[in-house]
């Protein structure tokens, strides 16, 4: 016999957290299957570089997140402002 859950013993999730550009990084080549390896040898940045960039101790940067993201087939702006928020400002 299945158990009942009753209502009052979920708890909310969390609707936002807000995203590093190089934890989005890792999560984009990763989510798209790619290894540190694979994604080097689309963009011409080194796998360590690349290891740099996704631990967060080498910063992104404009030229960079361009290269990453046509390699990853997204938007630059994915990378770097994952956490903005249109209805914040508008």
């Amino acid at each position: 016999m299945e158990k009942k859950i009753k209502k009052s013993e979920f708890a909310l999730a969390r609707t936002k957290r807000s995203v590093l550009p190089n934890e989005m990084l890792k999560t984009i080549r990763e989510l798209q299957g790619l290894s540190q390896n694979q994604l080097a040898e689309l963009t011409g940045i080194s796998q360590s570089n690349l290891s740099a960039l996704e631990s967060g101790s080498r910063r992104i940067g404009r030229e960079r997140a361009i290269t990453l993201a046509k390699a990853l087939k997204v938007h630059p702006s994915v990378i770097l402002f994952s956490d903005f928020d249109v209805n914040a400002v508008a």
